[in-house]
């Protein structure tokens, strides 16, 4: 009797579909999400803004994503006059960031129709106005290159101009003029810069052509990206990098996707997420952690 339930188990395993990497990536994060807000009575840009946008883009491609996951950050986030006034979090010093973070967040959970109505999502897209810099960016001061929890100025302004454009086009439009300038004139100096300048603008030709030269040699052998050319590959910048390429149409393109998406996959954790990305590398930070993760759960996601 034994020796048949061990068989019974043994073909069980060997004919039940193995879980591919996005979904691994989503039960992870869907444990992990809802943590930080229990154990700390506070609300985080990791777990509940990076972490949580990844949960919601996932929703909206109808992966399988536990309702308590997301019932404590959606109850957070649909209260955006509330976000200054979190409490007890130690990374929530600069709320500049943290209001680009979690107003992101809630645009995709608009997206993944996990809210009902704009009304919370124009109200965080206004109260990000009044950071934008008179050059049309979002300034950030993250060192010499931004990191998954820190974002730095090009990927902060890219965000903040999804969330505008998420939104209200028209209500939001002399601020989004303002940021696609800054775009145009701004060369990228570092890998991110160039990834968030075809994210914000891939029909505009010279900064689509611009970012794609900078981008597709910068590749490692690897198939992932550092943070400048010629760096070792990380999982953020890799992750930053495949959802820029996704809007391209350029066909080196598509092969960069595919290589970068190997990347990822290959340096998946067994329990489904990734090891952080650091500035500089090495460290150890569960924020980065769960940023890494929820960024490159995101590009798996909207890549495959």
């Amino acid at each position: 009797m034994i020796a048949r339930t061990f068989i019974a188990i043994a073909l069980i395993a060997r004919v039940a579909p193995a879980q591919s990497p996005e979904q691994r990536a989503v039960d992870y994060l869907a444990g992990e999400v809802p943590i930080w807000s229990k154990e700390n009575g506070c609300f985080s840009c990791h777990n509940n803004g990076d972490g949580a946008r990844a949960l919601y883009a996932a929703l909206s491609l109808s992966y399988i994503v536990p309702k308590p996951a997301l019932v404590d950050t959606t109850r957070w986030l649909l209260d955006p006059g509330n976000w200054d006034r979190n409490r007890g979090n130690p990374g929530f010093s600069d709320k500049k960031l943290a209001r680009i973070q979690f107003a992101a967040a809630l645009a995709q959970a608009c997206d993944a129709g996990a809210v009902s109505g704009r009304q919370a999502l124009i109200d965080a897209a206004q109260s990000l106005v009044p950071y934008q810099e008179t050059d049309g960016s979002w300034l950030v001061d993250a060192g010499a290159v931004g990191s998954p929890a820190t974002y730095g100025t090009s990927l902060a302004t890219y965000m903040a101009r999804r969330t505008l454009e998420k939104a209200d086009t028209a209500r939001f439009a002399k601020a989004i003029e303002k940021t696609n300038r800054w775009f145009l004139v701004t060369r990228p100096r570092t890998t991110l810069d160039a990834a968030a300048a075809l994210l914000a603008l891939p029909g505009q030709g010279s900064v689509a052509q611009r970012s794609l030269d900078f981008l597709l040699p910068a590749q490692s052998s690897e198939g992932g990206w550092g943070p400048h050319p010629l760096t070792p590959a990380e999982p953020f910048d890799t992750s930053v990098v495949l959802l820029a390429l996704r809007e391209s149409h350029e066909p080196k393109a598509r092969s960069a996707i595919t290589r970068g998406r190997a990347f990822l996959i290959a340096r998946q954790q067994q329990g489904g997420g990734w090891p952080e990305t650091t500035r500089p590398p090495g460290a150890q930070s569960y924020a980065q952690h769960i940023s890494t993760s929820g960024w490159a759960t995101l590009a798996l996601l909207l890549t495959r």
